[in-house]
């Protein structure tokens, strides 16, 4: 994913959303980085994030800079609109990224997970949020239910 501002996509990734950086590092006038990324004379800084079992390689373009993207790009455009992440609490992880300032479509319907008395819940539970940038990404909590295959 690219970014506007590397720092502040760490602020959502690692703070936030309590990903572990597994490395960083940064490149220019590097050929093999250039004919693997398709654009001659890069220069970019990035860090690579592990949440689960899910990497998310974050890249801030010095060169060549991206111009201003649409903060509200709709989710039906082609292209990659959006990443899940399945979180174990969808209620308190949404609450604390309102708490910091991040945006959601809509909250999540805590009503469509069930506890049961043995601590085992079912039911499922989503919403679509933005980043600091604008890109949008679902935050979910799963449990076995009719609808959704167990995980």
């Amino acid at each position: 994913m690219s970014v506007p501002d590397i720092a502040k996509a760490r602020a959502f990734y690692i703070d936030l959303l309590g990903a572990e950086e597994i490395s960083a590092f940064g490149w220019h006038d590097n050929a093999l980085i250039d004919g693997v990324v398709g654009l001659p004379g890069s220069r970019a800084e990035q860090f690579i994030a592990r949440l689960g079992n899910t990497q998310i390689e974050v890249f801030e373009y010095a060169v060549p800079r991206s111009p201003p993207q649409d903060a509200d790009r709709g989710v039906h455009n082609f292209g990659y609109t959006h990443f899940a992440l399945q979180v174990d609490d969808v209620m308190a992880v949404y609450e604390r990224m309102c708490a910091a300032g991040i945006r959601f479509h809509a909250a999540p319907d805590p009503t469509t997970i069930v506890t049961a008395a043995d601590g085992g819940k079912t039911g499922y539970s989503a919403t679509y949020g933005r980043d600091f940038f604008g890109n949008a990404f679902e935050i979910m909590e799963i449990h076995t239910n009719a609808q959704i295959l167990p995980i």
